[in-house]
């Protein structure tokens, strides 16, 4: 008997250290879990998607402030993951900041800057008090995540691998947030709608010219930005995040947009359109900032920059949390309350600000290639200089602002887009007429080369015309007066950069679809010069003043031609309508 008992007591002294080897087994397990490609290498690695988007799953499953969800897909095929951190005063009404990572997976020093900063926030080494939600998205190019080597960047400074800057379908997606080629955009779009973030983050790394900083930056620019936000961003919250940053002993200057040369001679701030992502978070009263870390410096001190960066705005934000949502809300309705919106900009060359600038001498040698001057940064000899930043814009055209647009229902893509940006629309009930304003398109220029799967347009000059237009049940009608006014405006007025137009999504009313037999028409012209004085004075006008057209027999006759009621009502004509206020 004793025996027996003493058999059952040695089994469950057995159980018992196998049941806490395994446990410990497993809390080393979570414990290496956590431990990043960039930490086991000392900042020497980056780790692959499967190993980030495991990361975040586990810190998940171990935290209860982190939660990791799936939005739509991408071009590659996975769905885009967004983690969210969420403060123990997390509410509805909560300042929201949105991270994106890896929009060029060559430039991962963001991927792994947050997953640093995250693990930070779910084990409380950072302590965000007040009511706040951060997010991010581990990897946004999924697709060229996966394209792994380490020769794309061809004068990068590590790590021993990294992704490709094109995603699946060879988009760079840095291009793709008005046009919206890939999936990829539309899952952001999912996401920064369901986010409404007040803050905007965009993780890159730059080359260029060569400097002795690590960390440079792309805030929103001003004054598209534009209102009480603008004003507050410029005057408190950049100088906020500077200061932050300086007292952890991290430089940094506005990014440095000159190519291959020192910026002695002064820099402009980037404009940053609404295909950037930046600019697409201007459309919606959001601060945005793109961290630029130097490629050239070491892939660890780019990482620890970045990460001292999301420190920096994670802490001024909350500082600043409620006058942050109160600057949002208080530009909406500045925008809403404009007759007129500003859609063209021009750098102002008198207006600019002097900076203190930390510069590499520069050698000029003679090329052994060449044959030719080159220049050779001296990274033993620093300096510091006075240079002129010129960082404002100014509008140079602008469009009266209508009470809504009224697009027609087969341009479904432009439709499409709208839905999924947020834009609230409603359908006619029945066929209407309505008075309203249209456009001519009276001259644009086209890119001879493609540019991201396009031949954009530029310089696009409309002329106002006035009609009554018949409208079908099913057309849609945008109102104005909504949160995505911006967005509306820089995609339907064809004169903005941006707009759809430009991107080619309405290139088919380029196209004269109608023509004329020159043999008929002759007789047929004739007729209506007689039958129109004033079309015969007009006719005699340009001949005398245009010697080109004086010349071309072809050229007159297909103007005369297009003063006719034979000239087709769709050449030319943009089918957006606007309805004035």
């Amino acid at each position: 008997m004793s025996k027996f008992i003493f058999l059952i007591v040695f089994s469950f002294l057995l159980m018992s250290c196998q049941e806490k080897e395994n446990k410990n087994e497993t809390v080393q397990t979570e414990k290496k879990e956590f431990n990043t490609a960039y930490m086991r290498t000392n900042g020497d690695s980056t780790s692959t998607y499967a190993e980030v988007i495991h990361f975040y799953k586990n810190l998940a499953e171990n935290h209860e402030s982190i939660t990791l969800t799936e939005h739509y897909k991408t071009d590659h095929g996975e769905p885009l993951h967004l983690v969210e951190y969420a403060s123990e005063s997390a509410s509805l009404n909560s300042l929201n900041i949105l991270i994106n990572n890896g929009i060029h997976p060559g430039e991962p020093g963001g991927i792994d800057a947050s997953m640093l900063f995250f693990k930070d926030l779910a084990e409380g080494k950072i302590k965000l008090k007040e009511n706040m939600k951060i997010y991010s998205i581990p990897v946004y190019n999924v697709g060229g995540a996966h394209e792994r080597n380490s020769t794309w960047r061809t004068n990068q400074n590590g790590p021993s691998e990294y992704g490709f800057r094109g995603n699946a379908k060879n988009y760079d997606l840095n291009r793709d947030f008005i046009k919206s080629d890939s999936k990829n955009s539309k899952a952001f779009f999912e996401i920064y709608h369901k986010v409404k973030p007040h803050i905007f983050i965009d993780t890159h790394a730059t080359n260029g010219a060569d400097y002795p900083y690590v960390l440079t930056h792309i805030f929103t620019q001003q004054n598209q930005l534009g209102g009480e936000l603008s004003q507050y961003m410029t005057g408190r919250f950049i100088p906020e995040v500077k200061d932050s940053l300086q007292s952890n002993n991290w430089d940094s200057t506005p990014y440095v947009n000159v190519f291959n040369r020192p910026p002695d001679g002064g820099f402009n701030q980037f404009l940053d359109s609404p295909r950037y992502s930046t600019g697409y978070s201007s459309l919606w009263n959001s601060i945005g900032l793109v961290i630029e870390t130097h490629m050239l410096k070491s892939y660890k001190k780019r990482v620890e920059g970045t990460h001292a960066f999301l420190q920096a705005m994670a802490k001024v934000s909350a500082k600043n949390a409620k006058e942050i949502k109160e600057k949002k809300e208080n530009n909406h309705q500045y925008f809403q309350n404009l007759d007129y919106y500003p859609i063209q900009y021009e750098l102002d060359s008198t207006s600019y600000q002097i900076l203190n600038f930390k510069a590499f001498l520069v050698d000029t040698l003679k090329s052994e290639i060449t044959g030719f001057d080159r220049i050779k940064y001296n990274r033993d000899s620093t300096y510091t200089v006075d240079v002129k930043y010129h960082n404002k814009y100014v509008a140079t055209d602008s469009i009266q602002v209508p009470k809504s647009y009224i697009i027609p229902q087969q341009w479904e893509k432009i439709i499409e887009l709208l839905k999924w940006n947020s834009v609230t629309y409603h359908r006619l009930d029945k066929d209407s007429i309505m008075e309203v304003d249209y456009y001519r398109i009276m001259d644009f220029e086209t890119s001879q080369s493609p540019f991201e799967g396009h031949y954009l347009h530029s310089n696009t000059k409309v002329k106002t015309f006035k009609a009554k237009q018949e409208f079908r049940e099913g057309d849609i009608v945008v109102e104005t007066d909504q949160r995505a006014i911006k967005y509306i405006f820089e995609t339907l007025e064809p004169e903005a950069v941006d707009s759809f137009f430009n991107w080619n999504f309405f290139d088919s009313v380029l196209q004269q679809k109608e023509h004329f037999s020159t043999y008929i028409f002759e007789d047929m012209a004739i007729k209506i010069l007689e039958n129109n004085p004033d079309l015969q004075k007009k006719f005699d006008e340009k001949k005398n003043a245009d010697r080109n057209f004086s010349e071309n027999w072809y050229a007159q006759l297909s103007w005369l031609h297009k003063q006719s009621k034979h000239y087709e009502d769709a050449h030319l004509k943009y089918p957006v309508y606007r309805l004035m206020k």
